[in-house]
């Protein structure tokens, strides 16, 4: 009975000794509590968007006739240098050429009667409103040979530009019809290099024109490209499914570079383009009522903070946050439920 007793007292006495380990100055010590923790943009901090796309110059044009017809010739092929004002295509122009002839011949008669007219007015046989008349149909038969000399001079296509033929998108002997695209070329020795990117509709909010970007690509190893947002497109690209930003280069590029070339991008987003909200998981919010609520932030990573928010609106599974998360530089996304304002934190993986 006596052994049993001693035992009792060995196991109170080492359960308090345990038990004071776990105090300090009368304090209880908490756990540390396992979270998970994903990055927060903090103000004057750009949000970093990747997008991959070709290159290809502001000067890439589509070439076609004005008024179509059966082509007679084209003189060039793909990837043949070209200047500006070579004749690169030209159609038959047979039936341009006859209705030049008419227009021609309008003019003569329109011509003599108008100088019948006259004389008869000067010797009072006609009438002024019949001088006027011939006037007028002078002057539209002359309007009507200067818009056949315009379709004739279109009867050939010219380069705009002195560059390169990209692509030959029809052949001797085939009917086009008028802008039909014949030749693609574009200026790839004077004009301005850009790289064309798809972004989705999310991205496409956030990014401004202005915005910065560094481009890589395989054709000029070892170099980052600086560029600029220069365009954004209004609409969506049914071909790809996404919204086409145009990332103008800065600086003439110091190795050689080819229309659709694969680059790759880095668009930094400015805090002012995303208006200063974060966007949260909706799990991440604790006790929301209307547009406040709570959440554990960290910013040294070893402690919790709980931090009112402010909620701008709330989507299916996300939150979108316009303040109170200025000063954190990571978000508490698990093990919220077991936290207090500065537990002791360990982030797991």
């Amino acid at each position: 009975m006596k052994t049993n007793l001693t035992s009792i007292a060995l196991a109170i006495i080492l359960f308090s000794s345990c038990h004071q380990e776990k105090r300090t100055a009368g304090i209880p010590v908490q756990d540390t509590i396992p979270v998970k923790l994903i990055p927060l943009q903090q103000n004057g901090r750009a949000t970093i968007i990747e997008a991959t796309g070709v290159f290809t110059t502001d000067d890439e044009t589509l070439l076609g006739f004005k008024n179509g017809g059966v082509i007679s010739r084209v003189f060039v092929k793909e990837g043949d240098p070209v200047r500006k004002g070579q004749v690169l295509a030209a159609v038959h122009t047979s039936e341009v050429d006859a209705k030049a002839g008419q227009a021609r011949l309008g003019v003569e008669k329109a011509r003599r009667d108008y100088e019948r007219a006259e004389k008869l007015y000067r010797d009072s046989v006609a009438t002024l409103e019949q001088l006027q008349n011939a006037k007028t149909a002078l002057a539209v038969a002359q309007e009507d040979l200067k818009s056949v000399g315009f379709n004739q001079q279109y009867s050939q296509i010219h380069s705009p530009v002195s560059g390169y033929v990209l692509a030959k998108l029809a052949n001797e002997g085939q009917v086009v019809g008028p802008g039909t695209p014949v030749l693609q070329v574009n200026g790839a020795n004077n004009g301005t290099w850009m790289l064309k990117v798809g972004v989705s509709d999310s991205q496409w909010a956030l990014i401004k024109v202005g915005d910065k970007a560094s481009i890589q690509t395989d054709a000029i190893p070892n170099t980052t490209l600086q560029a600029r947002v220069a365009k954004k497109s209004e609409g969506l690209d049914p071909q790809s499914g996404t919204f086409s930003i145009h990332l103008v280069l800065q600086e003439k590029p110091s190795g050689k570079l080819a229309s659709g070339v694969f680059g790759k991008s880095q668009i930094a987003v400015s805090p002012v383009a995303s208006n200063n909200n974060w966007r949260i998981p909706f799990s991440a919010l604790l006790d929301g009522n209307g547009s406040e609520g709570y959440v554990f932030v960290s910013v040294d990573g070893k402690t919790a903070k709980k931090q009112k928010v402010t909620v701008a609106s709330i989507e299916k599974e996300e939150v979108l946050i316009s303040a109170g998360l200025e000063d954190a530089s990571a978000l508490i996304i698990s093990g919220s439920p077991y936290l207090q304002d500065g537990s002791p934190i360990t982030v797991k993986k």
